[in-house]
């Protein structure tokens, strides 16, 4: 059993969420390569059991989330007391790992970087994932008015059934002329994590002074954009990093935690767990991301 240094915590860990990120890491194709061999998992929720002699605003018993970077696939895991925050009480320990990334990324997206007004209408592209459904969820709780995209009818009647949006939207066969119908003229926010073809198709049904927010290319292809489309549509492509933006700027950063914990405090934010896997299925619990099977997020619970 790993003991904590001065810092430091021992945490028992009783579930961590399975993102993209971690996907990539797995497979050498994200930009951050930890050396080999490593523990994946990016973040876990747990109790923690013992503290770095210098520890006192931690203490044994506490139930905490943890942003670790990797190691939260593990039964005990020893991690800085900078990467740990107290668990909201409204949810339990799978809902916690799931929550931090996805939701800080829908912060730093609608609040920071597109400047979300109540009322406004924010298409959310790829809904049915964590960063996608963290996204409709916290629009939704931000006043917004909320189109929820997907390709399946089925992870449609999920979200439908768990966040109520304002129109659930299947982009299969095309969405440009839906969204002008839907919007009355177009969506004044885009939230795009896919990128390629639904990139393309978003410059043509964003409103004038809208904002497409670029947040990942889960599709593969890196969409280009000529610009006399902004020029003459008068919108923005706004370009995320949630946690470069914390670095950037460690105040505004810290408020973002904050203001994303203060909602989950007072129960207006409801992150979803997909399934819950003991740890020796945690090549299922890939496979359901690979194959892009996952409402949410998936979570590994080590002690299962």
């Amino acid at each position: 059993m790993p003991k904590p240094g001065d810092g430091e915590a021992l945490v028992e860990i009783r579930a961590a969420a399975l993102g993209f990120p971690d996907l990539l890491m797995t497979e050498g194709k994200y930009q951050h390569k930890p050396d080999l061999p490593f523990v994946p998992g990016s973040e876990c929720a747990g109790v923690v059991v013992s503290v770095g002699d210098d520890v006192t605003d931690i203490a044994p018993g506490d139930e905490v989330v943890v942003m670790c970077g990797t190691g939260g696939f593990a039964e005990y895991g020893v991690f800085p007391l900078s990467a740990l925050r107290r668990k909201p009480a409204p949810f339990d320990f799978g809902q916690a790992a799931a929550f931090s990334a996805a939701y800080l990324t829908a912060y730093v997206s609608l609040v920071r970087r597109a400047h979300l007004q109540p009322g406004e209408w924010v298409l959310v592209h790829g809904a049915a994932g964590g960063v996608g459904l963290a996204a409709v969820d916290l629009a939704k709780a931000l006043g917004g008015r909320v189109i929820a995209a997907s390709g399946s009818d089925e992870k449609l009647a999920a979200i439908e059934k768990n966040y109520a949006p304002d129109a659930c939207l299947n982009i299969s066969e095309g969405f440009r002329e839906r969204v002008k119908q839907i919007t009355g003229g177009g969506a004044d926010i885009i939230y795009d994590p896919v990128g390629g073809d639904i990139f393309d198709e978003s410059t043509r049904c964003i409103a004038f002074d809208g904002r497409l927010l670029v947040v990942g290319f889960t599709s593969g292809r890196i969409a280009t954009v000529p610009t006399n489309i902004p020029l003459i549509k008068g919108f923005s492509v706004v370009g995320v990093r949630a946690g470069e933006y914390g670095r950037r700027f460690p105040e505004r950063g810290q408020e973002n935690f904050a203001a994303i914990w203060a909602l989950a405090e007072a129960g207006r934010l409801t992150p979803h767990v997909h399934a819950s896997l003991s740890l020796d299925r945690w090549r299922d619990a890939f496979e359901e991301m690979r194959n892009r099977r996952v409402v949410g997020r998936v979570v590994i619970a080590p002690h299962d």
